[in-house]
Order: structure tokens, then C-alpha cells, then sequence
């Protein structure tokens, strides 16, 4: 059995929270839960369609919906990009388990997201995601109990840094 029944995952988009979340999982024997994903099933629609046609704010209510009602018992949680902006779900996820911050610098997170498909960011900042980077940064940096570089090496790497953190709380 696992240390900690719950570890939450946040960070930008193209921070690796999903990649390095199944690799966590693997490590730990906890369920992976990409809450993307679940927000995807539920609606029928990607993020970028529900954004495209209900908006940017109807997305986070959906995703802050889909936190408040998911099982976290013995779950590796992948979060969504813009859960920080709700502090009820934020409050659940830290009561949970530990929330672990992927950080990585903005041109790294800029070439990820450029060689993905739309991502669906749930902001309206005027300054593209540069402006998201320096909205979400502060929120970030005050929910986490741990903040490890994730251009720091591979995903592996970036796991074991994480297991390693993990096992100092």
C-alpha cells in the first residue's frame, strides 16, 4: 500500500500531468484519473469544443463540477490546467492527498501546447498564454504542498523527483 491514498497533480497545460500521472500511477498502484478526460466523457465534446461553444467559464463550472462529485479515494489525479481558480475544489484535493506543482518555464510550455491539438484553456486573457502563464502561476505556487521542474530530465525523472518529495512529507 501506498504512503498517501490520494496525490493530486497541477500545472499549466503541456507541463506533463497526464504523462508523468501514469507513470505515477504505475509507481504507486494508485488509479489514474485524468479529470480532462472525465470532463471529455461527461459532456460528449473536447475541451476545446465545450469552450468553442459555451465558453471559457462554462468549462471551468464543468470541470469544478466533475472535482467536487469524483471519487478520490486511492487515486493519482491528473487536474485540469484551470482548477485553481476554484478554491472548493483546491480545498477537497488538498484535504485528499498532497498537490504536487509541475512547473516548467513558458517557452517549454509554449513549444508543448504548440505541437498538440487544441487544448481548450478555459481563460479569456487578452495576452494569449503568456497572460494564462502569469494568471495561473501564482495560483499554482500558493496550492502546492511540492513544486518540482518537469523539464528537469524525462517523464521518469520527473516521477522519481516526485516519488522522492512524496517521500519526505
Amino acid at each position: 500500500m501506498y504512503k498517501f491514498n490520494t496525490v493530486n497533480l497541477i500545472g499549466m497545460p503541456g507541463a506533463g500531468k497526464s504523462t508523468v500521472g501514469v507513470i505515477l500511477a504505475k509507481q504507486t498502484g494508485l488509479r489514474f484519473v485524468d479529470t480532462d478526460l472525465d470532463i471529455q466523457v461527461r459532456e460528449n465534446a473536447t475541451l476545446q469544443e465545450i469552450v468553442d461553444s459555451e465558453g471559457y467559464l462554462r468549462l471551468r463550472e464543468i470541470e469544478h463540477d466533475v472535482l467536487m462529485e469524483l471519487d478520490l479515494d486511492h487515486a493519482l489525479i491528473s487536474t485540469g490546467g484551470s482548477v485553481v481558480y476554484s478554491e472548493d475544489a483546491m480545498a477537497r484535493l488538498a484535504a485528499a492527498g498532497p498537490i504536487v506543482y509541475l512547473q516548467a518555464d513558458l517557452a517549454t510550455l509554449e513549444a508543448r501546447v504548440a505541437a498538440a491539438p487544441p487544448r481548450g484553456i478555459a481563460s479569456d486573457s487578452d495576452d494569449g498564454f503568456a497572460g494564462v502563464y502569469a494568471e495561473r502561476t501564482p495560483l499554482y505556487e500558493r496550492y502546492s504542498d511540492i513544486t518540482i521542474n518537469a523539464t528537469a530530465g524525462t517523464a521518469d525523472q520527473v516521477a522519481a523527483a516526485i516519488l522522492a518529495q512524496l517521500e519526505q512529507l
